[in-house]
């Protein structure tokens, strides 16, 4: 049976662009459980169209590099870049997002247009995943959010971003804190009390636009589930939207990857 190439952009843990003989799926299992390179944690990629070509990239020489094992294996993967491989990419050319657990269950995410409902300004948590890796506030909505980042005359922006919305009450959480200052944050290495802290700042300063709150987002430790609100490629001309499902409906049509969250 003929082998197909496939192209893949990998978002998290690390930032490449891949060529490789395996379907989604099956680069998944390679990534989480089947190399000899260990690594334990989530994995976050998206599937390219293979007839995507950029002059920054050598993709027909990885393609022609595609040779299966001589057991009939086929090749798992050919780096073609591990370097500003996000800003060279024509989101036009992104078939799919895929989320993979620990154990390798993977969920595709196809585009779709944002609701209304998602593009209202209001403070807002964002975690940066490529190329930047923060905890951000900010009170634009995740479009203007992104379009901030990738502005050329922003000094700590970059040429595209790919990253996600959090779930936090925010007034909630602040409620909360007052109660039990004590607080669970599912956030794994910010403390309760330095985001108390930053959220109280950030709203007394209604002329400030965005504010850092953690320098590291640790995402590695955090759940699928409270990314739930979708993820987003955005640069100063493109942006893309990969909505996530609810809970409820990836347990009852995915269930796999729920079992594994």
């Amino acid at each position: 049976m003929a082998l197909t190439n496939h192209l893949y952009l990998i978002l998290f843990p690390n930032h490449a662009l891949v060529a490789s003989q395996l379907d989604p799926d099956a680069f998944a299992q390679h990534y989480q459980v089947g190399s000899t390179r260990h690594y334990h944690g989530k994995l976050i990629f998206a599937e390219l169209d293979p007839a995507f070509r950029h002059d920054f990239f050598r993709i027909d020489w990885a393609f022609e590099a595609l040779k299966p094992h001589p057991d009939g294996r086929p090749k798992a993967t050919k780096f073609v870049a591990s370097y500003r491989v996000l800003e060279h990419v024509d989101f036009a050319a992104i078939k799919r997002l895929y989320l993979a657990t620990i154990e390798g269950c993977t969920l595709a995410l196809e585009a779709a247009e944002p609701k209304p409902a998602d593009l209202v300004d209001g403070v807002r948590l964002y975690t940066e995943i490529c190329p930047l890796n923060m905890l951000v506030l900010s009170r634009h909505n995740p479009l203007s959010f992104g379009q901030y980042i990738a502005d050329p005359e922003n000094p700590k922006g970059v040429p595209s971003l790919f990253f996600a919305e959090l779930d936090l009450n925010i007034e909630a959480f602040l409620v909360r804190f007052e109660q039990n200052p004590f607080i669970h944050v599912p956030f794994p290495g910010l403390h309760p009390s330095k985001l108390r802290d930053a959220l109280l700042e950030f709203k007394a300063d209604p002329k400030k636009t965005t504010k850092g709150v953690s320098l590291f987002s640790s995402l590695m430790e955090m759940s699928f589930k409270i990314l739930d609100k979708g993820f987003w490629f955005t640069n100063h001309t493109q942006s893309l939207y990969f909505p996530m499902p609810s809970m409820s409906e990836i347990e009852k049509d995915h269930y796999s990857f729920f079992r594994s969250l």
